[in-house]
């Protein structure tokens, strides 16, 4: 009787967490403020959503009793209140560390997640943590989380004897939904223990299932509101005063505007007019001795916020945008260039984008750079002449995104640089699709694309990938194949590396689905991948790789990996010329990694990695070890230290000719045996008064250097020879600083003050200085050491707010 009864219940249960929630609201005419009290009459009248469910690590689990979690929901003509009540039977002990804006720190957090068209496609997700901090973000299970997305909402936390309490409005201008009279939205509610690391949701999230959006719960009610007109202005104006030994002090006044404008309840308009990214993070350099470019991370916030459409087919790059000069100058014998810009200035840049009921996505993002010159001087005369390196440049992306079934998508994207007179035009257009079973067990994804690129000769070029696997489950696999023509090229508006290949892979993984003993989660992966030369047939890359992750009892995050090249590889990047390769040896490596629980006020991430090639004398091996400490709720620190070395690599360093051009003679390609040493140091840290006003450091020290011991001969064979013959020194030394000290204050609602102090320096070398020391003061007084301080302001204009005044 006794499993009768248990059985009985645990039907019920499934039941009742497979199913969908609903939760209903009520109209309200009251005033509510906003102070994390609830106090006012009306909230004891709403509905309550209850009885949370375990997202992580138990899934499934209801929450305890002691961790009782009550959400209400009301709404008027022109926001949605959310009112929240989180029992905890030791308020003393809730985490509430102080962070700004996105950052959720140290801290417990509830979080409500609303789908106003209830498609199961996108989410826009409002935290809130014990801090009083916000972060917000859009969400949608093919991209994630992006939060670079910013919305203007209010928010309040207030801890007290019982648990704490969260009280918010949502204006509507902050959601997207459709213009019926009766609404039904997809919601869901989430909350974090941080000292427990438990989450657990209102609608239960099934975290077998490969979907996250699609497991809300219902909320109905809403009726007769209208979208509000969706205009926003942010004025902003910014002053700069820059400094270094080699050019006088001198100031700049700059302000622009950005504008975002709902054109209907589904597309959204955005735009900047004189844009200003003089306040971006540094970029983290490094010392590139491969034959590929080094791709950056973006971060200027219009190519950030809401990209998720233009992200589709993996074509846009949008650091090409304003990026380094698509030529360089052609100098006669006696000319020198005296000045060439390391960037272009963007004029402007627009997106449109959106999501029709119907599942329709559409994106199109427009940018116009300037026409750039670069400065060359004659030596003999001192004459001057300026010649474009680039022209005035259109960018464009176009992305239809048609989405079905709630959790599938066929996109069509298209990419096109057209730059004015001669230069290059670059165009690509690709077929995309993610394909799910309707209970989300198996996907079949690909793409195929093709590039034009319209220049002195033309070139056509295709590259299509296919990948099936299955996505649920506590065992999981999958496998693929892509093939990319020699001619295939995307580099205008995107970045690509190989070409002309073909590959398969393979991956196969298992995962604990609820806590065991010693584990809150625990999975393991092993991947295969496999890419031969199309022509030749020849292996150009092998990887077998093997990794477990772990998350233990006491949160700690602790997991290994062993990877290895099997088989001899032909390289046919790094000669640096057509048909011709080099052989790349056996390889075998691991690595570790422990991260202590951050919930610790001192915590350390560490980790060493090991590899050996089958070659004499050839190995790498490094380690990173980042200590940090958080003094109290307002001041935290964080240190990266970085080592690695890699002893008697193999690189190219030049090419040269015989002199005399009636002997057909290939080209001698020269190579080094070298170790390369490479040392980084960054130190993070915060300040925080409020959640509002906050003192930030970002400090970095890179040093990297490639010490030649031997110069070696490329053979016809792929083999390297000795080479007495060459005599220059192509040792390579670069070291950098980077300094950020900046002060934000969210003065009101979507409104910023920043004050930003940063100094920076960068140096390239053929003679290395193996003194530590030496070369961090050397560089700190290098003459190009150069210092700005800056101060912009922002501020946001919601046209709701100001209309009635005009």
């Amino acid at each position: 009787m006794k499993n009768l009864f248990l059985f009985y219940f645990i039907s019920l249960s499934f039941i009742g967490y497979s199913q969908k929630k609903t939760l209903r609201t009520k109209f309200i005419s009251e005033k509510i403020e906003i102070d994390g009290k609830l106090n006012e009459a009306i909230w004891n009248s709403a509905a309550v959503a209850g009885d949370f469910i375990t997202f992580e690590p138990d899934n499934g689990k209801p929450i305890p009793e002691s961790k009782k979690t009550e959400v209400r929901v009301l709404y008027d003509n022109d926001a949605i209140y959310i009112g929240a009540l989180m029992n905890d039977e030791n308020p003393g002990k809730i985490l509430r560390e102080i962070t700004q804006r996105d950052d959720f720190g140290t801290s417990d957090i509830f979080g409500v997640f609303i789908n106003g068209f209830n498609d199961g496609q996108q989410d826009f997700q409002f935290f809130v943590n014990a801090a009083d901090g916000q972060a917000d973000c859009i969400t949608t299970d093919s991209n994630g989380e992006d939060y670079s997305w910013d919305a203007v909402w209010e928010s309040k936390a207030v801890i007290t004897d019982k648990g704490w309490v969260v009280e918010m409005r949502i204006p509507y201008a902050a959601l997207r939904f459709s213009a019926e009279n009766k609404q039904t939205w997809g919601l869901n509610f989430f909350r974090e223990v941080r000292r427990d690391r438990y989450k657990y949701s209102w609608n239960f999230i099934d975290s077998k299932l490969g979907t996250f959006t699609q497991q809300n719960g219902i909320l109905e009610g809403i009726e007769n509101i209208k979208p509000p007109v969706r205009l926003f202005l942010l004025p902003y104006s910014s002053f700069y005063v820059n400094a270094n030994a080699k050019q006088k002090t001198y100031g700049t006044l700059k302000g622009g505007l950005d504008l975002k404008y709902g054109i209907n309840d589904a597309f959204t308009l955005d735009m900047i007019l004189i844009p200003d990214f003089g306040q971006t993070k540094f970029d983290d350099q490094i010392l590139n001795l491969g034959p590929f470019e080094q791709q950056f991370n973006e971060n200027r916030p219009f190519f950030t916020e809401g990209t998720d459409l233009f992200s589709k087919g993996n074509l846009l790059y949008s650091r090409r945008i304003g990026g380094s000069p698509s030529t360089r100058p052609n100098l006669a014998t006696n000319e020198v260039i005296d000045a060439s810009p390391a960037s272009v200035n963007l004029i402007n840049a627009f997106k449109v984008s959106g999501r029709t009921k119907g599942g329709l996505g559409v994106g199109i993002l427009n940018a116009v750079t300037e026409k750039t010159t670069a400065s060359i001087r004659n030596t003999e005369t001192g004459a001057t002449r300026e010649q474009v390196v680039e022209p005035l440049a259109n960018y464009n992306v176009l992305v239809l995104d048609q989405r079905f079934r709630k959790n599938s998508s066929v996109a069509f994207i298209n990419t096109n640089v057209t730059r004015n007179g001669r230069f290059r035009d670059g165009n690509v257009t690709a077929l995309a699709w993610d394909l799910n079973t309707k209970k989300n067990t198996y996907n079949l994804a690909g793409d195929f694309k093709y590039s034009f690129i319209n220049a002195a000769e033309d070139k056509k070029g295709i590259y299509s990938q296919l990948n099936f696997s299955e996505t649920s489950g506590k065992y999981r696999y999958g496998m693929g194949a892509e093939i990319m023509t020699k001619d295939f090229d995307n580099n205008d508006l995107g970045i690509n590396f190989q070409t002309n290949y073909y590959s398969v892979y393979g991956n196969a993984s298992y995962r604990i689905l609820n806590p065991t003993k010693y584990f809150n989660s625990f999975n393991t992966r092993l991947n295969v991948y496999t890419q031969f030369q199309k022509e030749t047939g020849k292996i150009q890359s092998n990887n077998v790789n093997f990794q477990i992750n772990s998350d233990t009892r006491k949160n700690h995050y602790i997991g290994f990996g062993l990877n290895s090249n099997p088989l001899e590889s032909y390289d046919y990047y790094e000669p640096r010329a057509e048909n011709r390769f080099v052989i790349i040896p056996q390889r075998i490596g691991g690595f570790l990694y422990i991260s202590t629980n951050y919930n610790n006020n001192f915590a350390i991430d560490f980790n060493p990695s090991y590899a050996i090639f089958n070659e004499a004398g050839r190995e790498t091996y490094g380690f990173s070890f980042g200590p940090r400490y958080r003094f109290n709720d307002k001041f935290t620190l964080a240190h990266n230290f970085n080592f690695f070395r890699q002893n008697n690599n193999k690189g190219y360093i030049d090419t040269f000719s015989d002199t005399d051009p009636s002997i057909n003679i290939p080209p001698t390609i020269v190579f080094a045996n070298r170790n390369v040493v490479t040392y980084s140091n960054t130190l993070s840290g915060k300040y925080a008064l409020n959640s509002q006003m906050t003192f930030n450091i970002a400090l970095r020290h890179y040093w990297s250097y490639a010490d030649n011991k031997n110069i070696l001969s490329l053979e016809q064979n792929g083999r390297l020879l000795d080479f007495r013959g060459y005599n220059t020194n192509k040792n390579s030394s670069f070291y950098s600083w980077n300094a950020d000290v900046s002060y934000t204050w969210w003065f009101a609602p979507g409104s910023q003050i920043s004050i930003l102090y940063r100094n920076n320096a960068a140096a390239r070398e053929r003679t290395i200085n193996k003194n530590f020391e030496n070369n961090v003061t050397q560089l700190l007084n290098n003459e190009a050491l150069s210092h700005v301080f800056s101060i912009s302001v922002r501020y946001f204009i919601d046209y709701n707010s100001v209309k009635n005044y005009f």
